[in-house]
């Protein structure tokens, strides 16, 4: 408890408290296609493969515009490419509202919906930095937990789409982003600290780094699993066990609901337990509850033990977070713009490995094993790492 209260007197928590709304509803507009997904898999006709493509590319796009937002809001301040990235968001929303009715559009608007998944480059710098190195977990966790926005996104989407068409939830979408635009305007503010812009020249030395890459192999896994399973489970969830569009939906916010808030858990565990230690157990679980889930049991057995797996997602994104800037201080900043961007690129594979698998074998089992596989890997490879940087 007086940790708590030592965090409230230090920082700026307007900026923080803005920093995570606009972080959240940037995040509820990027995983649009996947609370919206059955419904136009239905109206368009498309393949296992073509399904998990759609709603892999918001994240792909996401991926690929990380750094580049990082680069920028380095040089020209997280405020301002905050509320261009704001204004950019929108365009791929009045796209999908007013013109979007084929694949290639759907394809082409999910990639420019990467901006408001580019987010996570911009609000976690603008809160953190506000933050000394004790409460940084729980700083970057509470801007972080913005990816409760796939909570949004998973509850309403379907329900909006049942009643007004698909095509209508993207022009909706415009209100809250609107609101979230004013109150970072109002709210947000750069620390005054002075961020001195990231070189090119930094940027290569940091991939010379082996934590570099493991680390954003970690997050790949961890984020990229959660973001992945938002976008996708709805579709898995309609399709493997025949339950209607917005059941599917619910399902999907039940699943994401806990995950998305227990990232600031995770960053206040990892400071007071250890972030390595934590993420071991943590990929231990994921590993255990995915290989049951490849078992395809019945939906409410499957529904629970997702439910613990983004637990577990949710719960080591906060704590990889902590342990980058614990662990690496001089390095945090190139660190996670890398890592970030690692875990966008997790996201898209994701559900493109579980919809290529469900297209091959007619069957989810072998994507949630090969996914299982990989925790373990990485797990395994925590283990050694927690050694060398204890």
């Amino acid at each position: 408890m007086e940790r708590l209260k030592q965090f409230l007197r230090v920082g700026h928590l307007p900026t923080l408290l803005s920093s995570f709304l606009y972080f959240d509803i940037s995040f509820m507009i990027w995983v649009i296609l996947g609370a919206t997904g059955t419904f136009i898999v239905e109206d368009l006709g498309l393949t296992p493969a073509q399904k998990g493509m759609m709603v892999g590319i918001p994240v792909l796009g996401g991926a690929l515009l990380r750094i580049p937002m990082g680069l920028l809001a380095d040089r020209f301040g997280g405020k301002k490419m905050g509320m261009i990235g704001m204004i950019l968001t929108s365009i791929p929303l009045f796209w999908g509202w007013l013109f979007a009715d084929t694949l290639t559009h759907i394809y082409a608007l999910g990639l420019l919906l990467g901006v408001a998944g580019a987010s996570f480059a911009v609000a976690l710098p603008l809160a953190s930095r506000w933050y000394p190195k004790e409460h940084q977990g729980l700083a970057m966790g509470i801007a972080g937990a913005g990816n409760s926005g796939t909570v949004l996104a998973m509850l309403f989407g379907p329900r909006l789409a049942e009643a007004h068409g698909w095509n209508s939830v993207f022009g909706l979408a415009l209100i809250p982003l609107i609101v979230a635009f004013i109150v970072f305007i109002l709210f947000a503010k750069e620390c005054p600290t002075a961020v001195k812009p990231t070189k090119m020249s930094e940027y290569t030395r940091v991939m010379k780094m082996k934590e570099t890459w493991l680390f954003s192999f970690f997050y790949s896994l961890s984020f990229g699993g959660f973001v992945g399973m938002t976008s996708y489970l709805t579709l898995f969830f309609f399709d493997q066990y025949g339950v209607d569009k917005v059941t599917a939906g619910d399902f999907v916010t039940l699943v994401v609901f806990a995950g998305s808030f227990v990232r600031p858990i995770g960053g206040y565990l990892a400071d007071k337990y250890g972030g390595m230690k934590l993420l071991v157990w943590l990929f231990t679980g994921a590993t255990v509850t995915l290989t049951i889930v490849g078992m395809l049991p019945p939906v409410y057995v499957a529904l629970a033990l997702l439910f613990v797996t983004l637990i577990f997602f949710g719960t080591a994104n906060g704590a990889l977070f902590q342990v980058i800037p614990n662990v690496f201080p001089k390095e945090v900043g190139l660190l996670t713009g890398f890592v970030g961007a690692a875990g966008g690129l997790g996201g898209f594979f994701l559900p493109n490995i579980l919809g290529m698998f469900k297209q091959w074998t007619n069957s989810y089992s072998y994507g949630f094993w090969w996914i299982a596989a990989t925790m373990l890997v990485a797990m395994l490879i925590m283990r050694r790492l927690r050694k060398t940087i204890a």
